[in-house]
């Protein structure tokens, strides 16, 4: 054997050795016995090889990152072995962290779990610790107290003195949106004498707003009063904020000034929480005297705080005051997002001025905001409304220019609109469209084409698309009965809509007083008004309450048939329900006292409508000429 060949022997001697001493670690079996092939723990030497791994060995793969030796064995793994060697690595969270990370998450249990919980808390990011406990919460398999529990013991088990580890489980559990279970720890930390972290009862206070339980909220900051948690700048925030979602608004003005008894100063977002807080229940006046206390106590308002007020403003339609304020903001070097451009728009389309509309579309054009589809939405809202189809159609056309995709909203805006002016197959045509973009039609689409099918007299087709939407799964809501029936009633299939009542029922769909009022007037145009009274008296049981339109159909139904003294009866019921007669009422009155030739009671009639500043329109007058034109008519013989 040549020099060469010496060598290479040798060199494969020592490379089997090494292998087979770093293999020693995790088998009993002698690396001189090891057949070649044979290099890992077959299934049958399993229960040899955990017999001899031990938590030192597993530590040390651990803290030397080889993973991959770990991986082989993982199934030779057991809870208690993962938990010593954990307890061994309890200084070097990472390791910890990581170690886990490699493990299949079955091999641990309850316990070892927790126990790697406490330690990998350690780290200075919480994001891990709480992926970890809410892998703990979410499988279902520990209650919250139990997971406490455990977290408690292991924390006991290392000597760690520190109850972040609570800290984290609530907020975990605000994370989870299981608010019994989160303030279920709070209560467990206040009976091992640990008070949580003020940054945690502002999770919990900020979970309890959320879900508008403002009462548990007040509950949990008494508590957090009787544990001498100092609260912060956010905390009195939150319970502003409460304050305010009651309508406790003076209280919540209040509050600021036992905020700064506690040496608290108020921030930008404790005023605009109150701003907001008035705003949204329209009372702008309080708004805008918190923006002048801001002023005064040098708290530069935000753009938050001028787009509340510009809201609430456009919202009663004080559209000036709005413009003024917003005129304000940007010269306080504020630029404005495209949402308040959009409440601004909107509060002018509202009004019909146009002009004020597209002006403001065209100022955040300008300025580099690029208008989003509901800007558009608003604006093509408009001109529909108008009957400015050409222009609306323009609108669509610059959408599409832009790349701007429309959402169901365009869609539902587009067809409603192509609907009120008559045009079904356009509109049906969008539904197609519609549906090629992938955007599914809501009920208000079905209620449109339902609407347009009806005004032109094809209700099968009405009733097919009805059948149709409902055997797919949608559950129409009373708007789109009403649509229904209203366009049976129109064409004269009265039989139809009763059968359309038993189907809300059958599908709980509550009707309203559109619904009867609408097949009330179905009746009384076949002249059946006492079936019309049926409906009247059955709307009463069912608890719905008739409003101006039901009592003017009954009364319009009696006088066109000569009842006079029976619409009177109605009339006086209306009074009696604190309902003022409206010029139909008075139209329909006048109407039925010339057709039983009582034209002297129809002028005192016409009298009383005038003093109550109703003024007379055609029809009234139209009523007037033709019965007094009956009544001076010569009798034929």
């Amino acid at each position: 054997m040549n020099r060469y060949k010496i060598l290479k022997l040798s060199s494969l001697k020592f490379q089997a050795t090494t292998n087979s001493q770093s293999f020693a670690l995790f088998s009993s079996i002698s690396p001189q016995k090891t057949p070649p092939e044979s290099q890992f723990p077959s299934s049958n030497s399993t229960k040899k090889a955990n017999s001899t791994l031990t938590q030192n060995s597993l530590e040390k793969f651990a803290r030397s990152s080889q993973w991959h030796f770990i991986k082989q064995v993982e199934s030779t793994l057991t809870p208690s072995l993962i938990s010593e060697t954990l307890q061994n690595l309890h200084d070097s969270p990472q390791i910890v962290l990581e170690l886990l990370n490699h493990l299949q998450h079955g091999l641990l249990d309850s316990q070892t779990h927790c126990l790697a919980i406490v330690i990998v808390a350690r780290l200075p990011s919480p994001k891990p610790t709480l992926q970890l406990l809410k892998q703990a919460v979410g499988c279902g398999t520990n209650s919250v107290k139990e997971i406490f529990e455990l977290l408690a013991a292991s924390r006991d088990q290392l000597g760690v003195k520190s109850s972040i580890v609570f800290d984290y489980l609530i907020k975990s559990c605000c994370e989870l949106n299981r608010a019994d279970e989160a303030f279920e720890c709070f209560y467990m930390m206040k009976e091992k004498g640990v008070a949580p972290k003020i940054e945690t009862c502002n999770d919990l206070l900020s979970l309890f707003l959320k879900l508008n339980r403002t009462e548990t909220a007040w509950v949990l900051y008494a508590e957090m009063f009787r544990l001498r948690i100092k609260s912060s700048v956010y905390t009195f925030n939150i319970m502003i904020n409460v304050l305010c979602k009651e309508g406790k608004l003076k209280k919540a003005k209040d509050f600021i000034g036992h905020m700064e008894c506690l040496g608290v100063k108020p921030n930008v977002v404790t005023y605009n929480t109150i701003v907001h807080g008035y705003c949204s229940r329209g009372r702008v006046e309080g708004a805008d005297a918190i923006l002048s206390t801001m002023k005064r106590k040098n708290i530069r308002p935000d753009s938050y705080t001028y787009g509340s007020l510009i809201s609430g403003m456009c919202k009663q339609g004080r559209l000036e005051e709005a413009s003024k304020i917003f005129e304000e903001m940007v010269q306080n070097g504020l630029l404005p997002s495209a949402v308040t451009y959009n409440t601004l728009i909107d509060g002018f389309c509202n009004k019909g001025n146009l002009d004020m509309a597209f002006g403001y579309k065209d100022e955040m054009m300008k300025k580099g905001i690029m208008p989003t589809v509901s800007t558009y939405n608003l604006l093509i809202h408009a001109l529909f409304m108008e009957q400015k189809y050409d222009e609306a159609e323009g609108m669509i056309k610059e959408i599409h220019e832009k790349g701007i995709a429309p959402d169901a909203i365009t869609y539902n805006i587009l067809i409603n609109g192509y609907c009120r002016c008559g045009n079904a197959k356009k509109a049906f045509r969008l539904h197609d469209e519609m549906l090629a973009s992938g955007i599914r039609p809501t009920k208000v689409t079905y209620t449109s084409l339902i609407h347009v099918l009806s005004k032109k007299n094809r209700m099968k087709d009405a009733d097919d698309l009805f059948k149709k939407i409902t055997s797919k799964g949608m559950l129409p809501d009373v708007i789109m009965f009403n649509a229904l029936i209203d366009g049976h009633c129109s064409n004269g299939n009265v039989e139809r809509a009763f059968e359309l009542l038993k189907d809300m029922d059958r599908m709980k769909v509550c009707p309203d007083e559109v619904t009867f009022n609408t097949i009330m007037q179905g009746r009384c145009r076949e002249g059946k008004v006492e079936e019309a009274r049926e409906l009247f008296d059955e709307m009463k049981r069912r608890g719905i309450k008739p409003d101006h339109v039901s009592f003017n159909t009954l009364i319009s139904g009696y006088s066109r048939r000569g009842d006079v003294k029976d619409a009177f009866r109605v009339r006086d019921e209306m009074l009696d329900k604190g309902f003022n007669p409206t010029l139909l009422t008075y139209n329909a009155l006048i109407q039925g006292l010339f057709k039983n030739q009582e034209g002297h009671h129809a002028e005192e009639l016409l009298k009383e409508m005038v003093s109550k500043g109703i003024t007379p329109d055609d029809s009234t007058y139209f009523s007037l000429i033709e019965g007094i034109t009956k009544v001076n008519s010569p009798v034929e013989t």
